[in-house]
Protein backbone atom coordinates (compact mmCIF):
# COMPACT_ATOMS: atom_id res chain seq x y z
CA UNK A 1 0.00 0.00 0.00
CA UNK A 2 1.36 3.00 -0.93
CA UNK A 3 0.15 6.07 1.54
CA UNK A 4 -0.75 9.64 1.17
CA UNK A 5 2.31 12.12 1.67
CA UNK A 6 0.53 14.19 4.08
CA UNK A 7 0.24 11.08 6.38
CA UNK A 8 3.91 9.94 5.60
CA UNK A 9 4.70 12.94 7.20
CA UNK A 10 2.59 13.16 10.94
CA UNK A 11 4.13 11.51 13.63
CA UNK A 12 2.13 9.13 16.52
CA UNK A 13 1.03 11.55 19.45
CA UNK A 14 3.87 10.36 22.48
CA UNK A 15 1.53 11.13 25.07
CA UNK A 16 -1.13 8.51 23.57
CA UNK A 17 2.21 5.86 23.25
CA UNK A 18 3.43 6.40 26.73
CA UNK A 19 0.20 6.46 28.10
CA UNK A 20 -0.85 2.80 26.10
CA UNK A 21 2.59 1.11 27.40
CA UNK A 22 2.34 2.18 30.72
CA UNK A 23 -1.24 0.67 30.82
CA UNK A 24 0.14 -2.67 29.27
CA UNK A 25 2.97 -3.19 31.83
CA UNK A 26 -0.49 -2.23 34.71
CA UNK A 27 -2.01 -5.05 32.99
CA UNK A 28 0.97 -6.61 33.43
CA UNK A 29 0.95 -6.98 36.82
CA UNK A 30 3.61 -4.12 37.37
CA UNK A 31 3.63 -1.01 39.73
CA UNK A 32 3.82 2.01 37.72
CA UNK A 33 2.93 5.42 38.55
CA UNK A 34 1.56 7.16 35.82
CA UNK A 35 2.31 10.88 35.82
CA UNK A 36 1.34 11.46 32.03
CA UNK A 37 -2.31 12.04 32.12
CA UNK A 38 -3.26 14.94 29.68
CA UNK A 39 -7.49 14.91 31.84
CA UNK A 40 -8.26 15.58 35.53
CA UNK A 41 -9.06 12.64 37.28
CA UNK A 42 -11.78 14.09 38.89
CA UNK A 43 -15.18 12.74 37.72
CA UNK A 44 -17.71 14.48 35.55
CA UNK A 45 -20.17 16.81 37.69
CA UNK A 46 -23.05 14.63 39.28
CA UNK A 47 -25.76 16.69 37.96
CA UNK A 48 -23.93 16.96 34.48
CA UNK A 49 -24.44 12.35 34.47
CA UNK A 50 -28.04 13.51 35.10
CA UNK A 51 -28.71 15.56 31.90
CA UNK A 52 -27.36 12.84 29.92
CA UNK A 53 -29.25 9.86 31.31
CA UNK A 54 -32.56 12.56 31.09
CA UNK A 55 -31.71 12.78 27.42
CA UNK A 56 -31.47 9.70 27.04
CA UNK A 57 -34.63 9.05 28.78
CA UNK A 58 -36.63 11.61 26.84
CA UNK A 59 -34.80 9.98 23.28
CA UNK A 60 -33.06 12.59 22.39
CA UNK A 61 -30.69 9.96 20.18
CA UNK A 62 -31.12 11.30 16.62
CA UNK A 63 -28.79 13.05 14.39
CA UNK A 64 -28.69 17.20 15.08
CA UNK A 65 -27.35 20.02 13.45
CA UNK A 66 -23.89 19.38 12.34
CA UNK A 67 -22.59 22.60 13.72
CA UNK A 68 -24.30 21.70 17.06
CA UNK A 69 -27.71 22.33 18.41
CA UNK A 70 -29.52 25.68 18.76
CA UNK A 71 -29.77 25.10 22.63
CA UNK A 72 -26.27 24.20 23.01
CA UNK A 73 -24.97 27.18 21.03
CA UNK A 74 -27.15 29.42 22.76
CA UNK A 75 -25.43 28.36 26.23
CA UNK A 76 -21.99 28.63 24.49
CA UNK A 77 -22.95 32.30 23.73
CA UNK A 78 -23.94 33.19 27.56
CA UNK A 79 -20.78 31.77 28.97
CA UNK A 80 -18.85 34.13 26.52
CA UNK A 81 -20.84 36.76 27.55
CA UNK A 82 -20.77 35.85 31.15
CA UNK A 83 -17.11 34.94 31.86
CA UNK A 84 -15.30 36.50 29.18
CA UNK A 85 -16.89 39.85 27.57
CA UNK A 86 -17.11 38.40 24.25
CA UNK A 87 -20.71 39.07 22.27
CA UNK A 88 -21.85 36.19 19.60
CA UNK A 89 -24.42 35.00 17.95
CA UNK A 90 -25.25 31.33 17.27
CA UNK A 91 -24.02 31.93 13.74
CA UNK A 92 -20.84 32.68 14.76
CA UNK A 93 -20.38 29.29 16.74
CA UNK A 94 -19.65 25.65 15.75
CA UNK A 95 -19.75 22.59 18.21
CA UNK A 96 -17.43 19.84 17.46
CA UNK A 97 -16.50 16.65 18.44
CA UNK A 98 -13.78 18.05 21.05
CA UNK A 99 -11.17 21.17 21.06
CA UNK A 100 -9.18 18.92 19.14
CA UNK A 101 -11.45 18.48 16.27
CA UNK A 102 -12.20 22.30 16.38
CA UNK A 103 -8.86 23.24 15.70
CA UNK A 104 -8.35 20.64 13.22
CA UNK A 105 -11.38 21.75 11.34
CA UNK A 106 -9.81 25.27 11.15
CA UNK A 107 -6.77 24.55 9.77
CA UNK A 108 -8.25 22.37 6.76
CA UNK A 109 -10.73 25.30 6.09
CA UNK A 110 -7.91 28.40 6.52
CA UNK A 111 -4.86 26.66 4.85
CA UNK A 112 -3.60 26.74 1.04
CA UNK A 113 -0.14 24.90 -0.21
CA UNK A 114 2.47 27.08 1.69
CA UNK A 115 0.92 28.74 4.25
CA UNK A 116 2.41 29.37 7.04
CA UNK A 117 1.22 29.08 11.22
CA UNK A 118 3.68 30.54 13.51
CA UNK A 119 3.27 28.23 16.69
CA UNK A 120 4.88 29.25 20.02
CA UNK A 121 7.57 26.82 21.35
CA UNK A 122 7.48 24.45 23.38
CA UNK A 123 3.98 23.90 21.91
CA UNK A 124 0.99 20.99 22.12
CA UNK A 125 2.04 18.73 19.99
CA UNK A 126 -0.60 18.50 17.63
CA UNK A 127 -0.67 21.50 16.61
CA UNK A 128 2.11 20.97 14.07
CA UNK A 129 0.99 18.11 12.85
CA UNK A 130 -2.49 19.42 12.47
CA UNK A 131 -0.69 22.41 10.19
CA UNK A 132 0.90 20.10 8.05
CA UNK A 133 -2.13 17.45 7.63
CA UNK A 134 -3.90 20.77 6.19
CA UNK A 135 -1.06 21.46 3.33
CA UNK A 136 0.62 24.09 5.54
CA UNK A 137 3.87 24.86 6.94
CA UNK A 138 4.33 25.64 10.65
CA UNK A 139 6.93 27.66 12.21
CA UNK A 140 8.35 28.17 15.30
CA UNK A 141 8.99 30.66 17.67
CA UNK A 142 11.79 29.98 19.93
CA UNK A 143 11.04 30.48 23.70
CA UNK A 144 13.50 29.52 26.86
CA UNK A 145 12.52 28.71 30.03
CA UNK A 146 14.77 31.03 31.18
CA UNK A 147 12.40 33.95 29.74
CA UNK A 148 9.26 32.29 30.86
CA UNK A 149 8.87 30.42 27.96
CA UNK A 150 6.63 33.40 26.72
CA UNK A 151 6.38 35.14 23.27
CA UNK A 152 6.27 38.64 23.03
CA UNK A 153 4.85 40.92 20.08
CA UNK A 154 8.49 41.71 18.98
CA UNK A 155 9.46 38.19 18.36
CA UNK A 156 6.38 37.76 16.51
CA UNK A 157 6.54 40.77 14.38
CA UNK A 158 9.97 39.64 13.51
CA UNK A 159 8.81 36.21 12.41
CA UNK A 160 6.24 37.52 9.92
CA UNK A 161 6.71 36.63 5.96
CA UNK A 162 4.76 37.14 3.12
CA UNK A 163 3.30 33.37 3.80
CA UNK A 164 2.29 33.89 6.87
CA UNK A 165 -1.50 33.07 7.69
CA UNK A 166 -2.02 32.54 11.41
CA UNK A 167 -0.66 31.94 14.65
CA UNK A 168 -1.80 29.75 18.03
CA UNK A 169 -2.12 31.15 21.22
CA UNK A 170 -2.20 28.83 24.03
CA UNK A 171 -3.12 30.03 27.44
CA UNK A 172 -2.58 29.18 29.74
CA UNK A 173 -0.23 26.64 27.96
CA UNK A 174 0.40 22.94 27.67
CA UNK A 175 2.99 21.84 28.47
CA UNK A 176 4.43 24.76 29.87
CA UNK A 177 1.50 26.35 31.65
CA UNK A 178 2.20 30.05 31.07
CA UNK A 179 -0.56 32.39 31.41
CA UNK A 180 -0.66 35.68 28.84
CA UNK A 181 -1.81 38.69 30.81
CA UNK A 182 -4.12 41.19 28.90
CA UNK A 183 -1.37 43.66 28.08
CA UNK A 184 0.45 40.51 26.37
CA UNK A 185 -2.00 40.03 24.28
CA UNK A 186 -2.86 43.45 23.68
CA UNK A 187 0.43 43.46 22.80
CA UNK A 188 0.46 40.44 20.28
CA UNK A 189 -3.20 41.20 18.95
CA UNK A 190 -2.14 44.56 17.54
CA UNK A 191 0.73 42.88 15.74
CA UNK A 192 -1.82 40.33 14.49
CA UNK A 193 -4.21 43.06 13.84
CA UNK A 194 -1.48 45.06 11.54
CA UNK A 195 0.17 42.24 9.75
CA UNK A 196 -3.41 41.16 8.73
CA UNK A 197 -2.38 37.60 10.62
CA UNK A 198 -5.43 35.26 12.03
CA UNK A 199 -5.30 34.63 15.58
CA UNK A 200 -6.52 30.86 16.78
CA UNK A 201 -6.34 31.14 20.30
CA UNK A 202 -7.05 27.61 22.21
CA UNK A 203 -8.49 28.37 25.56
CA UNK A 204 -9.21 24.86 26.94
CA UNK A 205 -7.23 25.67 30.09
CA UNK A 206 -9.06 28.69 30.89
CA UNK A 207 -10.08 27.66 34.03
CA UNK A 208 -7.19 25.71 35.79
CA UNK A 209 -5.15 28.96 36.92
CA UNK A 210 -3.14 29.84 39.54
CA UNK A 211 -1.86 32.63 41.84
CA UNK A 212 -4.80 34.87 41.32
CA UNK A 213 -3.89 35.14 37.58
CA UNK A 214 -7.18 35.79 35.51
CA UNK A 215 -7.49 34.09 32.06
CA UNK A 216 -8.26 36.61 29.13
CA UNK A 217 -9.20 35.88 25.91
CA UNK A 218 -7.06 37.55 23.24
CA UNK A 219 -10.06 38.40 21.17
CA UNK A 220 -11.84 40.54 24.29
CA UNK A 221 -8.84 43.06 24.12
CA UNK A 222 -10.25 44.91 21.21
CA UNK A 223 -13.33 44.77 18.89
CA UNK A 224 -10.48 44.53 15.77
CA UNK A 225 -8.61 41.64 18.07
CA UNK A 226 -11.97 39.73 18.18
CA UNK A 227 -12.81 40.40 14.30
CA UNK A 228 -9.05 38.64 13.84
CA UNK A 229 -9.55 35.66 16.02
CA UNK A 230 -11.04 32.26 16.48
CA UNK A 231 -11.58 31.03 19.85
CA UNK A 232 -11.42 27.58 20.71
CA UNK A 233 -12.68 25.87 23.80
CA UNK A 234 -14.64 22.53 25.37
CA UNK A 235 -15.60 20.90 28.43
CA UNK A 236 -13.21 18.62 28.35
CA UNK A 237 -10.69 20.06 31.35
CA UNK A 238 -13.09 22.55 32.75
CA UNK A 239 -15.82 19.66 33.24
CA UNK A 240 -13.54 16.98 33.63
CA UNK A 241 -15.51 15.39 30.43
CA UNK A 242 -12.79 14.41 28.34
CA UNK A 243 -14.19 11.35 27.37
CA UNK A 244 -17.41 13.02 26.46
CA UNK A 245 -16.01 14.73 23.10
CA UNK A 246 -17.76 18.06 23.10
CA UNK A 247 -15.40 21.02 22.05
CA UNK A 248 -16.27 24.58 19.95
CA UNK A 249 -15.35 27.15 18.37
CA UNK A 250 -16.38 30.47 17.59
CA UNK A 251 -15.54 33.34 14.81
CA UNK A 252 -16.38 35.17 11.86
CA UNK A 253 -19.85 33.92 10.02
CA UNK A 254 -18.47 33.72 6.91
CA UNK A 255 -15.92 31.22 8.10
CA UNK A 256 -18.16 29.33 10.49
CA UNK A 257 -20.40 28.63 7.76
CA UNK A 258 -17.48 26.76 6.16
CA UNK A 259 -16.61 24.88 8.86
CA UNK A 260 -19.92 24.19 9.16
CA UNK A 261 -19.54 22.70 5.77
CA UNK A 262 -16.59 20.73 6.61
CA UNK A 263 -18.24 19.04 9.50
CA UNK A 264 -21.19 18.46 7.21
CA UNK A 265 -19.26 16.04 4.77
CA UNK A 266 -16.75 14.63 7.72
CA UNK A 267 -18.39 14.22 11.72
CA UNK A 268 -21.72 15.38 10.95
CA UNK A 269 -23.09 15.80 14.56
CA UNK A 270 -20.92 15.61 17.74
CA UNK A 271 -22.56 12.91 20.33
CA UNK A 272 -26.17 14.39 20.84
CA UNK A 273 -26.12 13.20 24.62
CA UNK A 274 -22.90 14.65 25.25
CA UNK A 275 -24.56 18.25 23.67
CA UNK A 276 -27.39 17.48 26.04
CA UNK A 277 -24.54 17.23 28.93
CA UNK A 278 -22.34 20.25 28.05
CA UNK A 279 -25.35 22.37 27.49
CA UNK A 280 -26.01 21.52 31.12
CA UNK A 281 -22.23 21.94 32.54
CA UNK A 282 -22.15 25.44 30.56
CA UNK A 283 -25.45 26.10 32.25
CA UNK A 284 -25.70 24.85 35.45
CA UNK A 285 -24.17 27.42 38.06
CA UNK A 286 -20.99 24.97 38.95
CA UNK A 287 -18.50 27.88 39.95
CA UNK A 288 -18.08 26.25 43.38
CA UNK A 289 -17.46 22.73 41.41
CA UNK A 290 -14.93 24.55 39.44
CA UNK A 291 -13.25 26.56 42.13
CA UNK A 292 -12.63 23.28 44.72
CA UNK A 293 -11.22 21.37 41.40
CA UNK A 294 -8.66 24.26 40.63
CA UNK A 295 -7.78 24.61 44.12
CA UNK A 296 -6.63 20.89 43.76
CA UNK A 297 -5.06 21.09 40.90
CA UNK A 298 -2.61 24.31 42.29
CA UNK A 299 -2.45 22.25 45.92
CA UNK A 300 -0.55 19.51 43.88
CA UNK A 301 1.27 21.93 41.77
CA UNK A 302 3.53 23.11 44.59
CA UNK A 303 3.80 19.69 45.85
CA UNK A 304 5.01 19.01 43.08
CA UNK A 305 7.60 21.58 42.13
CA UNK A 306 8.48 21.39 45.71
CA UNK A 307 9.67 17.53 45.14
CA UNK A 308 11.14 18.34 42.41
CA UNK A 309 13.06 21.41 43.18
CA UNK A 310 15.13 19.33 45.50
CA UNK A 311 16.34 16.58 42.95
CA UNK A 312 19.79 17.56 41.09
CA UNK A 313 20.02 17.41 37.59
CA UNK A 314 16.35 18.47 37.38
CA UNK A 315 15.19 21.97 36.81
CA UNK A 316 11.45 22.13 37.03
CA UNK A 317 9.05 25.44 35.39
CA UNK A 318 6.60 26.53 38.46
CA UNK A 319 3.08 26.78 36.06
CA UNK A 320 0.33 29.38 35.97
CA UNK A 321 -1.68 27.12 34.41
CA UNK A 322 -3.04 23.97 33.39
CA UNK A 323 -2.03 20.60 35.21
CA UNK A 324 1.84 20.15 33.99
CA UNK A 325 4.98 20.41 34.86
CA UNK A 326 7.64 21.19 32.29
CA UNK A 327 11.25 19.96 33.32
CA UNK A 328 14.45 20.87 32.20
CA UNK A 329 16.40 17.80 32.39
CA UNK A 330 19.68 18.97 30.23
CA UNK A 331 21.93 18.12 33.20
CA UNK A 332 21.36 14.75 33.01
CA UNK A 333 22.94 14.27 29.32
CA UNK A 334 19.87 12.12 28.00
CA UNK A 335 17.60 13.31 25.32
CA UNK A 336 13.97 13.02 26.67
CA UNK A 337 12.87 9.72 24.97
CA UNK A 338 15.49 8.02 26.36
CA UNK A 339 14.94 9.51 29.93
CA UNK A 340 11.53 8.61 29.64
CA UNK A 341 11.99 5.15 28.34
CA UNK A 342 14.64 4.41 30.77
CA UNK A 343 12.54 5.87 33.89
CA UNK A 344 9.81 3.82 32.72
CA UNK A 345 11.51 0.68 31.98
CA UNK A 346 13.56 1.28 35.35
CA UNK A 347 11.63 2.66 37.82
CA UNK A 348 8.04 2.16 36.08
CA UNK A 349 7.04 5.98 36.27
CA UNK A 350 5.51 7.35 33.12
CA UNK A 351 5.80 10.59 31.88
CA UNK A 352 5.87 12.40 28.59
CA UNK A 353 9.21 13.19 26.88
CA UNK A 354 9.80 17.13 25.47
CA UNK A 355 10.84 16.06 21.89
CA UNK A 356 7.40 16.17 20.21
CA UNK A 357 6.96 19.47 21.80
CA UNK A 358 9.83 20.57 20.44
CA UNK A 359 11.96 20.32 23.64
CA UNK A 360 14.18 17.89 23.43
CA UNK A 361 15.77 18.51 26.65
CA UNK A 362 13.08 18.72 29.15
CA UNK A 363 9.88 16.30 29.85
CA UNK A 364 6.49 16.67 31.08
CA UNK A 365 5.05 15.63 34.24
CA UNK A 366 1.57 16.32 34.96
CA UNK A 367 0.00 16.53 38.15
CA UNK A 368 -3.13 15.46 37.45
CA UNK A 369 -3.20 12.84 40.37
CA UNK A 370 -3.34 12.76 43.71
CA UNK A 371 -0.83 14.16 46.55
CA UNK A 372 0.23 10.63 47.63
CA UNK A 373 1.20 9.35 43.89
CA UNK A 374 2.66 12.54 43.00
CA UNK A 375 4.89 11.76 46.30
CA UNK A 376 5.55 8.11 45.28
CA UNK A 377 6.76 9.24 41.78
CA UNK A 378 9.02 11.39 42.34
CA UNK A 379 10.63 9.45 44.97
CA UNK A 380 11.22 7.05 42.50
CA UNK A 381 12.29 9.31 40.30
CA UNK A 382 14.94 10.46 43.05
CA UNK A 383 16.43 7.57 43.69
CA UNK A 384 16.77 7.03 39.89
CA UNK A 385 18.73 10.43 39.04
CA UNK A 386 20.94 9.31 42.27
CA UNK A 387 21.82 5.99 40.86
CA UNK A 388 23.10 7.91 37.41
Amino acid sequence: MKYSEKIEKVQPSATLGITSKAKAMKKEGKDVVVLAAGEPDFDTPFFVKEAAEKAIREGFTKYTPSDGTVTLKEAICRKFSRENGLKYNTDEIVVSNGAKHSLYNIFQVILNPGDEVLIIHPYWLSYPEMVVLAGGIPRFLATSQKKGFKAISGDINAAVTSKTKAIVINSPSNPTGVVYNREDLKEIAEVCVSKNILIISDEIYEKIIFDGEKHVSIASVSEKAKKNTIVVNGVSKSFSMTGWRIGYMAGDRDLVKKIGILQDHSTSNPSSISQAAAECALTHSAEDWVEENRKNFEKRRDVLFGLLSGIKKIKPFKPQGAFYMFCDISATGMDSATFCGRLLEEKQVAIIPGKPFGADDHVRISFATSTEVLEKGVGRIREWIGSL
